[in-house]
């Protein structure tokens, strides 16, 4: 029987497969609709497809450096519980493995893993461990000293929060600590000239709004606004942030003391951005008997 494109097409719609499993599927069948999908969850792929709707909002963040370069990985799945599972912790640090080869997310999941793709390998571990999983996204810095940390860790490298800081000058020591501060922190970016200008103009009509409901005239409320964007860029950036290790100087300060200029960081913690949808037990009862 002839395997059209509609044919494969419907028995992706219907199962989620992708593409050209969909088409291995019917093209073993003989074009049997039904016996594909039995093919297809024979071989674990219906199955993985049908987990893709839920929301994976936990998982881990793993981090590496190789020879002058870090990266840091996010992969997702539904619940804490999958974090902490030996198998999915393996998986993940042969991930960030493979992530020092590459330099973006879209380019880990189509690089090999042990003999097929990252993505092919997740797919197979969710029709395994029976929950959604995703490697969602994937930061990159390269320095003279690149300096690692985990926060929180569940396995060697790897946890809730990932940080990388690039420095020149300076020691592993204090990369670590300036690490531990983004941890905690969570700057917006480097320095000002580093932050999105629209997130700085939205806080400056913020301010100004603010400021006017004072009712003050508009050549105080100017004064006023330098003032308060200069305390909200010093808050938001982290060579202006007072250094959590000591506060009476700036992590930028501690670097220049210490001989260092800090050159770039990144910060991946589990989850963030990500909606997670929430619905009552009662709802979800009423729902499966809807």
């Amino acid at each position: 029987m002839a395997i059209t494109a509609a044919l494969v097409k419907e028995l992706r719609d219907s199962t989620g497969a992708g593409m050209m499993d969909a088409k291995k599927a019917l093209t073993e069948t003989n074009g049997d609709m039904e016996a594909a999908v039995d093919w297809l969850r024979t071989k674990g792929l219906a199955k993985a497809a049908k987990k893709s709707g839920r929301t994976a909002a936990e998982g881990l963040v793993a981090v590496a450096v190789k020879d002058g370069k870090g990266i840091a990985v996010e992969v997702n799945s539904e619940t804490d519980f999958v974090g902490k599972n030996a198998d999915f912790q393996k998986m993940v640090a042969g991930i960030a493995d493979v992530a020092t080869t590459v330099n973006d997310v879209e380019a880990l999941k189509a690089a090999d893993m042990g003999g097929k793709s990252v993505e092919q390998t997740v797919t197979d571990a969710v029709a395994i461990i029976g929950e959604n999983m995703s490697v969602r996204r994937m930061a990159a810095l390269s320095g003279e000293t690149v300096v690692s940390y985990v926060h929180n860790a569940a396995a060697p490298g790897m946890g809730k929060i990932g940080v990388l800081v690039a420095m020149t000058g300076g020691d592993e020591a204090l990369g670590k600590q300036v690490a531990m501060h983004i941890a905690a922190v969570n700057p917006a970016a480097l320095s000002e000239a580093d932050m999105d200008a629209s997130i700085v103009e939205k806080e400056k009509q913020v301010q100004m709004d603010i400021a006017r409901e004072s009712g003050k005239p508009e050549a105080v409320i100017e004064k006023m606004i330098v003032g308060r964007m200069k305390k909200f860029v010093g808050e938001s950036t982290l060579l202006n942030q007072a250094f959590v290790v000591n506060p009476d100087v700036t992590v930028g300060q501690a670097a220049t003391d210490a001989g260092a200029t800090i050159t770039g960081f990144a910060r991946l913690e589990v989850g963030e951005g990500i909606e997670v949808e929430k619905e009552d037990f009662a709802a979800e009862v009423a729902k499966m008997n809807s």
